[in-house]
């Protein structure tokens, strides 16, 4: 059977609206970033051990055997020239996050993730992992009993995985051995940096924070960056300006922006988003081709022979989808969006018609598609 799907036509008349809706007033700290305050990722190549025969298979995977052999030497134990094939052991990657002004003695939490052919991390422990910054030097040390996102279950005739099994963490895995050395009470002035670089919003947090102190201590440098002097404000020290920085509240101006996955059918708008009038069609037409040949046979003991009869049956559905609409003068897309909904328009054919007045230059936003 063949399926073929075309559009069909319906109308629907959409106008632009009025002035944006209000925003809510968000605290600065949710909406910048302060400059060195800021985590570090570490990274360690390390060895798991204690596993139910579901590790690296040496033959394929050297480096484990390697790595092995040299955490062996370093406790005594001299393998030297000896050959072991053990299936307990596994290589892995070990990585975690620093967070800002962590202290040494504080723990951190590390994710480990297999890089050779082991089916499985469960039941595994860590062995003694040093962890390197960028800069190569070791920040902490991780080591301790891993939790496994998954399982898995292998027979002679198949097996079963469920989840990601070669993948885990440990909470408070690392324990921090290293300080960064950045001093916050040493800064003279700080940067703010928004995660959304607007200028309306640089602006007002411009504005809000020279207020609160009641003279010109904040500048806006450019959209994403406004400059803080810590002399000019009074403060005991930086942490106590920070401090009365951060909670102070922002109204933030956001570009209109819509998102749609296409995978999931999901759409996600902002109130500030409008379109233009625009007309859009869309539909379904649905044709089945479906074919029933006949066999004609001759009579017994005759010269005839036999025949295909080739027999076609076609079918023509026309689903009438949506009524004609009008939609009155300052709608916003929210309400049109509202609007299919209660007409039983489904998410995907809802992505459809936002592709096209996107494409007609009637939607007024940012369109991200996923």
């Amino acid at each position: 059977m063949i399926r073929i799907l075309l559009s069909a036509v319906i109308l629907c008349f959409v106008a632009l609206s009025g002035g944006p809706a209000p925003a809510t007033a968000i605290r600065i700290k949710d909406l910048v970033d302060f400059d060195g305050v800021r985590s570090n990722d570490l990274v360690g190549y390390g060895l798991v051990v204690g596993l139910n025969g579901t590790g690296d298979g040496l033959r394929n995977a050297p480096f484990t055997e390697e790595i092995m052999s040299n955490i062996l030497e370093r406790l005594g134990v001299n393998v030297t020239g000896e050959q072991f094939r053990p299936k307990n052991v596994a290589a892995v990657l070990v990585t975690a996050s620093m967070p800002p002004f962590a202290r040494a003695g504080s723990q951190i939490d590390v994710t480990v993730s297999a890089i050779g052919d082991a089916d499985s991390l469960l039941g595994g422990t860590l062995v003694m992992t040093p962890l390197n910054a960028a800069d190569g030097d070791i920040y902490a040390v991780a080591q301790g009993a891993i939790i496994a996102g998954g399982a898995s279950a292998r027979g002679e005739g198949g097996s079963v995985v469920e989840g990601v099994p070669t993948a885990g963490m440990i909470p408070s895995g690392a324990r921090i051995e290293r300080e960064i050395d950045f001093e916050l009470s040493s800064l003279d002035q700080i940067r703010l940096g928004l995660r959304e670089p607007d200028f309306t919003t640089a602006a007002r947090i411009e504005t809000v924070i020279n207020r609160a102190f009641g003279r010109r201590v904040a500048l806006m440098l450019d959209p994403g960056t406004v400059r803080l002097d810590i002399d000019a404000t009074g403060s005991r020290s930086t942490a106590h300006a920070l401090r009365q920085v951060e909670n102070l509240l922002v109204e933030p101006e956001r570009k209109a922006r819509v998102v749609v996955d296409q995978r999931s059918g999901t759409i996600v708008m902002g109130e500030d988003v409008r379109i233009s009038r625009v007309a859009v069609a869309q539909g379904n037409l649905t044709l089945r081709v479906e074919e029933a040949p006949l066999v004609s046979q001759p009579n017994p003991f005759s010269e005839g022979e036999t025949v295909i009869v080739p027999r076609t049956r076609a079918e023509l559905e026309e689903d009438p989808g949506i009524g004609l609409a009008e939609v009155a003068e300052g709608t916003s897309l929210s309400q049109v969006i509202a609007g299919l909904n209660a007409l039983g328009t489904s998410p995907r054919d809802m992505i459809d018609i936002l592709k096209s007045i996107n494409a007609a230059g009637a939607l007024h936003a940012e369109f991200v598609v996923r």
